[in-house]
């Protein structure tokens, strides 16, 4: 943990029971971040990971992935706009995904995590990725039951630890994508 981090950089995974608020909230961030990424946009903004899927439980942090045009242009041109609409812009160096740039909006509080933006340059395999897990759980409800179990006892054994707790889905996320029966929508 770094000193001067702010506190939802050290918030703890906690996998809740899945609030039908979460696509609710996602759909107008979807909404607002269209307007404010237009200029950049190629294949428009998604709502991701376990709060995209009905029925999952899942950490209450709306993932978002906005498919842009370069991403350091879209960092430097767009952080303004996305700071003034409560988004905090995580370095590269410190999230240490180069195949994205990344923003958190904290709560109110400013103690929690309530949405994350992945900024994706456009036709990058990772778009194509996600949007196919996420597809491939909301069409198999044995899939979604085993992710659920599977990032219950990840919070349990590593919810102090995101990183370890990310890690700890890989698998499973890979299993999934190599299925051939994943198909892009």
């Amino acid at each position: 943990m770094s000193e001067g981090a702010p506190a939802w950089a050290h918030e703890r995974a906690e996998v809740r029971p899945h609030d039908p608020r979460w696509i609710a909230r996602a759909e107008a961030e979807c909404a607002r971040l269209a307007g404010l990424l237009a200029p950049w946009l190629v294949d428009g903004v998604e709502h991701i990971g376990s709060t995209a899927v009905p029925g999952l439980a899942a950490k209450p942090i709306v993932d978002l992935m906005a498919s842009v045009s370069d991403l350091d242009i879209v960092v430097a041109q767009a952080s303004g706009r996305l700071v003034a609409d409560g988004w905090s812009y995580v370095a590269p160096e410190l999230d240490r995904r180069p195949w994205r740039r990344f923003f958190v909006k904290p709560d109110a509080s400013g103690q929690r995590r309530e949405a994350h933006l992945h900024l994706i340059e456009a036709g990058h395999a990772r778009w194509t990725d996600q949007i196919r897990f996420r597809d491939a759980l909301r069409n198999d409800a044995r899939l979604v039951q085993a992710y659920e179990d599977l990032k219950r006892r990840l919070a349990q054994q590593s919810g102090h630890d995101r990183e370890a707790y990310t890690a700890g889905k890989a698998a499973f996320v890979a299993r999934v994508l190599a299925d051939p029966d994943c198909q892009t929508r």
